[in-house]
């Protein structure tokens, strides 16, 4: 920026400390500098003042299991280097993310991890020209910064294999309401078409159901509920992700239904709960921690100057558990009947 604005480093310094000494037309060179570049002054600070050994993650919800997985391999791969990792929870919101962002950007990390964001392509190459960034679960591919992506075609199609190989033709779909309708939400995107699709493949389009809810309990449960009222109902139930699937859990269990007898549920992510003896999960694992450990590796490259774009996909398998059998014939099915509530 000092080059762009033809002054020194200590000039840019004291302007954006605002010290004495500086006269108006340099004070006026280099905020102009800060504009036509898209420097924030806390950016431009860092670059005059050194590291801080910080890693900053932005997710949506700390509570989310999967992003567990993922910040337990961003830690093992950090633990070797001086740095550290720090947190925010961004919510599922365009405002609060942006304020949790901000925030990042301010204490000065030294680097980003992104996960799942909710801002456009562009304010992300906006934040990357600043901060060496990783972006995860996106798939939106950019020169300005790198990206790890798990190919959720491939996942979503070993499921619906698995569920349709077992004589399932009644499979019901739990996606992600499409809030955005932009990059962020391309992951339930994808695994809901590639659903959509193998039915289609198979000839049973006419059994196509899919309840929009949320990857959470709360939204599994509620999908579920909205999938048990068809009649027929669904005799099995594929979760975009093991969180919902275990609200689909709970919705079975409140309405009378055995798992896997009445209905197979499948999830999405392995994460450590889905292997649980008491849940016994069939599920895509994707592999969290390698994830977490690719992203602090990329990171701590980038940090060293690295400036090509690096693509990184993970290739899911199907971890096969108890939540899935054959469906077993029943006379004639009909909507189940749900609590009201």
């Amino acid at each position: 920026m000092a080059k762009h604005a033809g002054v020194s480093k200590a000039a840019v310094s004291k302007v954006i400390r605002n010290d004495y000494g500086v006269s108006d037309a340099m004070r006026d060179r280099v905020k102009r500098a800060i504009d036509e570049l898209g420097y924030r002054p806390q950016a431009a600070a860092r670059a005059l003042r050194g590291r801080a050994f910080t890693i900053g993650v932005l997710m949506r919800h700390i509570g989310i299991p999967f992003y567990a997985e993922i910040m337990t391999g961003l830690v093992d791969q950090l633990a070797e280097s001086d740095y550290q990792a720090i947190m925010i929870q961004g919510g599922t919101r365009d405002k609060t993310e942006k304020r949790a962002l901000d925030a990042l950007i301010d204490r000065q990390v030294d680097g980003i991890l992104l996960i799942a964001p909710l801002v456009g392509r562009t304010q992300l190459e906006q934040v990357a020209r600043e901060i060496p960034t990783v972006v995860l679960g996106r798939h939106d591919p950019s020169p300005a910064y790198d990206l790890i992506v798990d190919d959720d075609r491939v996942g979503s199609e070993l499921v619906m294999d698995h569920l349709i190989a077992l004589g399932h033709r009644r499979i019901g779909h739990i996606t992600f309401h499409q809030e955005h309708g932009g990059a962020a939400d391309q992951v339930p995107r994808i695994r809901a078409e590639t659903y959509e699709r193998v039915m289609r493949d198979r000839g049973i389009a006419d059994e196509i159901a899919v309840a929009a809810t949320s990857y959470s309990e709360e939204g599994g449960y509620d999908g579920a509920r909205e999938l048990l009222s068809h009649s027929p109902r669904p005799t099995a139930i594929f979760a975009g992700s093991d969180e919902a699937a275990l609200g689909v859990l709970a919705a079975l269990h409140e309405a009378g239904l055995s798992v896997p007898g009445d209905v197979s549920v499948a999830g999405y992510d392995n994460t450590r709960l889905a292997a649980h003896p008491n849940i016994a999960l069939t599920t895509v694992n994707q592999d969290g921690v390698v994830m977490g450990r690719m992203a602090g590796r990329l990171l701590l490259e980038r940090i060293e100057g690295r400036t090509s774009a690096v693509h990184f996909s993970v290739i899911p398998s199907l971890v096969v558990r108890r939540s899935t059998a054959s469906p077993r014939p029943r006379p004639a099915d009909t909507g189940t009947q749900m609590p009201s509530g």
